[in-house]
């Protein structure tokens, strides 16, 4: 018998990037390939969406190519992207009416601040689970109808789509306009609990039903792609945060995992029932599989491995980020020594857009090694406060944090992060956990894999880190490391 695969395309902020996965969930061959940043204006950030597609096409091409498999090979594919970023095309030809808009991207702040002003905030996060901010898409939407003349009127006269990155791609493979319950929940248009769009968000915006997607669920066979030769199912859509969460096997209530990259993103499973955050969480939707939608408690820390990139470019304090976990190394710890990478503000769960960054605890005897040590363990200090308000909100103890992410190679950050917690730290062996969450899902809707329970059986830890500290000075570091948050704060 021929060995079959799922082609994972793995659609993110920089670079699109195709994995093929075998059975034992084993990398077969990658490709990855960067595109172009736009940044028309100073807090604008926008993507050429046909940029995204021809390089995420290309990609797959390479990587069946170099991997030595033929489209009939692949038992179906699944897609995970970027959240939020925007797209507006015309339905009958394909085109896109102007650029991407970024999720990072702010020139929607000052619609926020205006409905903030108004108390539309609330409504926003009783039906949504989310802040009212310019993160999400509903506003950059509004934007883009606004300001592409004529878009309005031929959005209400259903000729033109808007779409999440997973719609985008899902439409160029197939023709076919639809996102699912992940990626739909982070366009604060959908209502969470009612499972639709949100017809009170949709009339205050004046975004017209016929320019949205149908919602489907997570897994499930979409539609067939010629794109590449022999039909392929595409047979799953999941946002990248939650596509990981899947990738790591998290599927119980109370399971967590944290990428680490430039930020950390932090979601806990929370089952059947969304949790509403009192500690300055979002709620979302984890996946729809089986019939059955599962929400997720998520928490953004802004600067994370982007501390380790600062101490390298603009401090000169290491040649490369590798070099990190060595030079921290030298000191048995950071002696006293606390830095709060606060250099966009805080995330979750302070959301303080006024703290700066700070270095406490200096003396005489502090040195290069001391900062560079802080600096690493500011990442799983940060991961920490998140987690805590997690475990605050679910009224439930984590038992394990499921790890992935660049940052997550590095040992003296793992063993720290497991220290601050006190609890198992377990890092896998596949570190491409986005990717593997899509084919995971793409691979149950086609029988590839048959359970959840065959994923556990394939899903193989690399690593455990086990907590070493004793309980009173993990309290003693939280409390020090808390009172150089409020420092951060005041100024």
């Amino acid at each position: 018998m021929r060995q079959r695969y799922i082609l994972a395309l793995d659609q993110g902020t920089t670079s699109s990037r195709s994995i093929l996965f075998d059975q034992d969930a084993a990398i077969h061959a990658s490709s990855a390939e960067p595109f172009e940043q736009i940044y028309p204006q100073p807090g604008w950030v926008e993507h050429d969406p046909e940029a995204i597609w021809r390089t995420q096409r290309s990609t797959a091409e390479r990587v069946l190519t170099e991997g030595g498999v033929s489209p009939a090979d692949i038992a179906a594919i699944g897609i995970t992207n970027q959240r939020e970023t925007t797209v507006v095309w015309e339905r009958a030809t394909g085109k896109p009416i102007h650029n991407a808009i970024v999720w990072q991207c702010r020139r929607t702040a000052g619609i926020c601040d205006q409905l903030s002003a108004e108390g539309f905030g609330e409504e926003v996060g009783k039906r949504t689970g989310l802040v009212l901010d310019a993160y999400f898409s509903a506003t950059k939407l509004m934007w883009l109808l606004e300001h592409v003349p004529g878009a309005r009127e031929r959005a209400e006269a259903g000729e033109l789509c808007f779409g999440t990155i997973d719609t985008w791609l899902l439409f160029n493979l197939t023709g076919i306009h639809a996102t699912d319950y992940s990626n739909a929940s982070r366009t604060m248009l959908y209502n969470i609990h009612d499972l639709d769009w949100d017809d009170t968000i949709l009339a205050r915006l004046s975004i017209p039903r016929a320019v949205l997607p149908q919602v489907r669920p997570s897994s499930g066979v979409v539609a067939e792609t010629t794109a590449f030769g022999a039909p392929i199912p595409v047979a799953s859509l999941c946002g990248d945060q939650q596509s990981a969460l899947f990738g790591q096997a998290a599927f119980d209530p109370g399971d967590c995992k944290n990428t680490y990259g430039t930020g950390c993103f932090v979601l806990m499973n929370t089952g059947d029932q969304p949790i509403d955050s009192n500690h300055g969480l979002v709620t979302t939707i984890a996946w729809g599989v089986d019939d059955t939608v599962e929400y997720a408690l998520e928490g953004s820390v802004f600067i994370g491995g982007a501390v380790i990139q600062w101490l390298r470019d603009e401090m000169g304090l290491l040649s490369s980020a590798a070099e990190s976990e060595e030079v921290a190394a030298q000191v048995p710890g950071a002696g006293g020594v606390y830095l709060v990478p606060a250099f966009v503000g805080l995330g979750a769960p302070h959301w303080d857009m006024h703290a700066r960054g700070i270095i406490t605890g200096l003396t005489r005897g502090s040195g290069r090694a001391h900062v560079v040590r802080a600096a690493l363990e500011s990442i799983s200090f940060q991961s920490a406060d998140v987690l805590r308000s997690m475990v605050a909100d679910a009224s439930a103890e984590i038992p394990r944090l499921r790890v992935d992410g660049g940052a997550a190679a590095n040992n003296l950050l793992m063993q720290h992060q497991a220290d601050v917690l006190g609890i198992p730290v377990v890092r896998g062996q596949v570190i491409e956990t986005t990717a593997l969450g899509a084919a995971f899902l793409a691979g149950l809707a086609v029988g590839f894999w048959p359970s959840r329970d065959a994923l556990r059986g394939v899903w193989q830890a690399d690593r455990v880190f086990e907590p070493t500290w004793e309980p009173e000075r993990r309290d003693r570091e939280i409390l020090e490391w808390t009172n150089a948050i409020k420092r951060s704060r005041l100024l």
